[in-house]
């Protein structure tokens, strides 16, 4: 979709909106998949209620996208515009043991700067990639370590009440994978207590899950993490490694052969291609084990 009305144009410029044309977000997902659209660049937390009603008021539909690395788009034209947090700079301040981090803040950086005043808990999330938002969004994990368990409050625009509040941390509920936010919030900010480590410390655990991850994990190859998520007292990665289907593809939609649930786009793959896989797939663990297999990863269907 393309924004042209100059009038539009023109008040978006005033909201501190920078519009980049005819975007092709193959290049900005971590999959590597994604037709094309405009992609609005949101410089001012405060004005995206307005953003919203103008390109409500104007019939221009929208999403909002992070940092794109647990997201799977459509091909071709897209038929809404992208709306995205630029990174501010600085995106992170420390007061003592508090954490205060913009949620366009690259998650790996934000880990490593914690770790060097201090402040320990989210080593197993030094390999998730994508940004703060993101991980909020998902309650990322990894290595028994969740996001959500150091959240003390966050910044949201609600999309359903066109407004920004702050939402204490026992506002929301954080669970496997899952947190309470709306679909169509947008995470702006949020601020984590974190408990205090010895550097050194930190740097120990940050190395041990980097090894895990280089071991396990298809490191330099595009993907979107996990596809599925676990069902209860389940692992899918280790149901579609039994079936033995490590490498399956369709196009170049790939079962990873490092980690089953790490699908890999290992060339040109398309959206399509993607989508068949992950039902194909999906089927096969159903009729061999019964679980009806949940996606971790987002689809954007057009």
């Amino acid at each position: 979709m393309r924004i042209e009305d100059k009038k539009v144009l023109a008040s978006l410029r005033d909201l501190g909106v920078e519009l980049n044309s005819a975007v092709s977000l193959t290049d900005i997902t971590y999959l590597g998949i994604g037709g094309t659209t405009d992609l609005l660049r949101l410089t001012r937390h405060e004005s995206i209620p307005e953003g919203v009603k103008l390109l409500e008021a104007n019939g221009i539909p929208f999403k909002f996208l992070g940092g794109g690395s647990n997201l799977l788009v459509a091909d071709n034209e897209l038929p809404w515009v992208v709306m995205q947090l630029a990174q501010p700079d600085p995106d992170m301040v420390i007061e003592g043991n508090i954490a205060i981090l913009d949620a366009a803040a690259d998650l790996g950086k934000t880990v490593t700067l914690c770790a060097k005043h201090d402040l320990g808990g989210m080593e197993g999330l030094i390999g998730v990639p994508g940004t703060v938002g993101g991980a909020l969004r998902m309650n990322a994990g990894a290595y028994g370590i969740q996001i959500g368990n150091y959240v003390r409050e966050v910044k949201v625009y609600r999309g359903g009440a066109r407004i920004i509040e702050i939402l204490k941390g026992d506002q929301i509920s954080f669970e496997y994978r899952h947190t309470s936010f709306a679909p169509d919030d947008m995470m702006l900010a949020v601020k984590l207590e974190l408990p205090s480590k010895p550097f050194r410390e930190i740097l120990q655990g940050i190395r041990i899950c980097n090894e895990k991850r280089r071991a396990s994990q298809p490191l330099g190859q595009k993907s979107a993490g996990c596809i599925f998520k676990n069902p209860p007292g389940a692992s899918a990665g280790r149901m579609i490694d039994e079936l033995g289907l490590k490498g399956l593809h369709v196009g170049d939609a790939r079962v990873s052969d490092r980690h089953a649930n790490f699908f890999v786009n290992a060339g040109k793959a398309s959206a399509k291609d993607m989508l068949a896989l992950i039902a194909d797939v999906r089927e096969r663990v159903q009729k061999a084990y019964g679980f009806e297999l949940e996606n971790e990863v987002v689809v954007w269907n057009a």
